[in-house]
């Protein structure tokens, strides 16, 4: 993060900075996002993880010891087809094999007082004990390798993906209105650093990674490079820059959009790398400014950036058949502008009095034409 010993929350209404962890664990807050979601506090352990395995494994020889002491005082109940004779190894052997297997009947259990105490209290500690070995082989050895397999299988599938840094109010509608304009999903990459945000996000069933977006690594987890755009909304101006700084050296080529809060760092998030700098505090004042000037300026300018109003806009390369043209006589809608290399033309100017190879046009369709197909991945 930028500021040291600090960790910038994504919350996009009022920053919320939190203690990094340093010798002390930070309390990780899940809060309900939806109805019947109940409250739930989690820590980070502060337990290292040799000294888990060595608990769990005194854990089980705990057991053990005590399914141990118990034939050895009662080792009369038993019974050695072998020899007839109860020596201490044939009550360790006995222990060990009863509790890591159902035994093989060279020494049995012959005292009624036996047979009981091996089945109330060594089956439920050969269920233990197994528990422990398979949850600390998985935790230790298999989760990891399933993990890193199927990370390895995301990473190789993820082209033409959307990479949404920051779960906040403007990154969780950014997820909405992409989906509600046709994107599936799976093409949309969060990256996040609260737990209770990245559940929400994989609710929707986008892809989700928790990590810090101004890292190099984390940015190429997610083939940043491959991405078709990037939006960032990291809730502080501050951190939203160094992403973008960070996302535009890994990937020279691909479009980025940055939520910034103040005026005086638009300029600066432009000199980073952001190709769309978006302020939500000054297109709020546009929509004010605009109903002083009549009671629908401000609804078909809101319909126009939604997804669910009767007009969209939608930018696209002029096509082939449309080249000599003006921007007026284009069939697939009204259109407003055209982008000519770095030079903005409004349908007024000459410019657009001949539409050219290489164009992009910016043009009003009804809704349901303006759809975001972006490919699905594994």
């Amino acid at each position: 993060m930028i500021a040291a010993g600090t960790v910038p929350s994504s919350q996009d209404e009022g920053a919320v900075f939190e203690p990094a962890a340093t010798g002390y664990t930070r309390a990780m807050r899940s809060f309900p996002d939806a109805p019947g979601r109940t409250l739930s506090l989690r820590r980070k352990s502060r337990t290292p993880a040799w000294l888990s395995l060595f608990w769990r494994i005194l854990l089980a020889f705990g057991l053990i010891s005590i399914a141990l002491a118990v034939h050895w005082f009662d080792r009369a109940g038993l019974k050695d087809n072998v020899d007839g004779a109860i020596s201490f190894p044939d009550v360790l052997y006995f222990t060990m094999i009863t509790v890591t297997t159902v035994g093989y009947g060279d020494i049995v259990p012959v005292t009624q007082q036996a047979r009981l105490f091996d089945t109330f209290v060594v089956t439920p500690i050969r269920l233990f004990v197994w528990l422990i070995f398979l949850g600390t082989a998985y935790d230790f050895l298999l989760k990891r390798t399933w993990e890193r397999w199927r990370m390895k299988v995301i990473q190789r599938n993820l082209h033409g993906h959307i990479v949404v840094a920051g779960y906040g109010t403007s990154g969780a509608e950014a997820v909405s209105e992409l989906i509600r304009r046709g994107a599936n999903p799976t093409s949309i990459v969060v990256i996040e650093e609260r737990p209770s945000a990245l559940q929400t996000a994989e609710d929707r069933g986008t892809t989700v990674v928790e990590g810090n977006a101004t890292r190099n690594a984390t940015l190429e987890a997610v083939q940043i490079a491959r991405a078709k755009a990037i939006i960032v909304s990291a809730g502080r101006d501050d951190t939203s820059i160094l992403i973008v700084l960070t996302a535009r050296r890994l990937a020279p080529d691909v479009p980025i959009s940055v939520v910034i809060r103040s005026e005086d760092n638009e300029a600066l998030a432009r000199q980073a790398g952001a190709n769309t700098v978006i302020n939500p505090a000054s297109f709020a004042g546009l929509l004010l400014a605009g109903s002083t000037h009549g009671q629908h300026i401000a609804d078909y300018m809101a319909d126009l950036a939604a997804s669910n109003g009767r007009v969209s806009l939608r930018e696209r390369t002029v096509t082939a058949g449309e080249t000599g043209k003006s921007l007026g006589q284009i069939a697939t809608g009204l259109g407003l502008r055209i982008y000519r290399g770095e030079r903005c033309y409004g349908f007024w100017e000459k410019e657009a009095g001949r539409l050219m190879p290489g164009d992009l046009i910016v043009e009003v369709v009804p809704s349901g034409e303006q759809t975001d197909n972006a490919p699905a991945f594994g």
